[in-house]
């Protein structure tokens, strides 16, 4: 199961958390391994069934509220019943100042205690769109990703098959290079986003010249931080002995971390424009995400026709 510290909510600038550290430093390498979010509510009063292990548990103006009713002592032994579960930290949320019997018991249980200025329900929408994507199945592929026409298309093949070199005569025609080389992936909700690793990013390999930055060279029109990959194009080196698809009546997919992508695969010889058929993919992969599958639509063409023949066929023959 993939888990984050605790110390990466603080450490968080995308997600606008805003969060400071009041209590419980030692809490910092404990583990969140769930995006969704829960309030103790019942738990205060010592129901504890339903609640979750590591888990973000948020105190709003309800939870403060209800603990300062309570007798100091009874905060504590409430507090300190509460934090016998393997939490995962604890924030207190419209910049309300925790209450001591709070701090002491984050402290004391070496759960991590923090404050953030947002409401609640803002605070829960960020945090867990911070979670999701840092709790998301990742991997990295060796290959190039590039934005064709707003598709992202992902280009695998065995190393010097070409990839870097169709990718840049795609740059020289407009389109927009993510990744190459390196693409590391990340599953989002239901699609799988890829980007260039931090190291090469903007960057690519061409056999004779060396390492160009794409960035620089053509413009940051050029170039995107990510894309969601809609689909795979797997090059082969042409075999005559292979049968190939000539048709495309049938999908093909490819799993990326747990989510299948449409693929293709596309033979690749001398004098083949690898550049244009591979727009053209990119077009057709429009067409199918509105609902228009050419090849499926021929394929009923001409078993229309045929049938249409067949029926002309058995007329005449009757009339005879």
């Amino acid at each position: 199961m993939n888990s984050i510290r605790v110390s990466q909510l603080l450490e968080d600038r995308e997600f606008d958390l805003q969060l400071t550290l009041v209590a419980g430093e030692r809490g910092r390498q404990r583990r969140i391994n769930s995006s969704r979010i829960q309030k103790p509510g019942l738990a205060l009063t010592g129901f504890t069934e339903h609640l979750h292990p590591h888990r973000v548990q948020v105190f709003g103006n309800t939870e403060v509220s209800y603990l300062l009713t309570l007798p100091l002592e009874r905060q504590h032994e409430v507090l300190d019943s509460l934090f016998e579960e393997e939490l995962a930290c604890v924030v207190v949320t419209k910049g309300i100042e925790p209450p001591p019997a709070l701090s002491e018991a984050c402290e004391k249980a070496g759960l991590t205690l923090m404050r953030t200025p947002l409401l609640s329900s803002a605070f829960i929408q960020q945090v867990q769109a911070f979670l999701d994507e840092s709790l998301t199945e990742s991997s990295s592929l060796h290959g190039v990703l590039i934005d064709v026409f707003g598709v992202g298309i992902l280009l695998l093949g065995k190393s010097g098959i070409g990839k870097s070199e169709i990718a840049l005569d795609l740059v020289m025609r407009g389109h927009r290079l993510v990744a190459d080389d390196i693409v590391d992936v990340t599953r989002r909700r239901q699609g799988v986003y890829g980007t260039g690793n931090a190291v090469i990013r903007h960057h690519m390999e061409i056999r004779g010249l060396g390492i160009i930055n794409v960035k620089d060279l053509f413009g940051v029109s050029a170039v995107r931080e990510r894309k969601l990959i809609e689909l795979v194009i797997e090059l082969h080196e042409w075999d005559p002995n292979q049968e190939y698809d000539r048709l495309g009546v049938e999908d093909r997919f490819m799993n990326i971390v747990g989510v299948d992508v449409p693929l293709s695969v596309v033979p690749v010889r001398p004098g083949r424009n690898m550049t244009t058929i591979i727009e053209v993919a990119a077009r057709n992969q429009l067409l199918k995400q509105q609902g228009h599958h050419s090849a499926r639509e021929f394929a009923e063409r001409l078993n229309r026709a045929i049938a249409e023949g067949a029926t002309r066929r058995s007329k005449r023959e009757e009339v005879e």
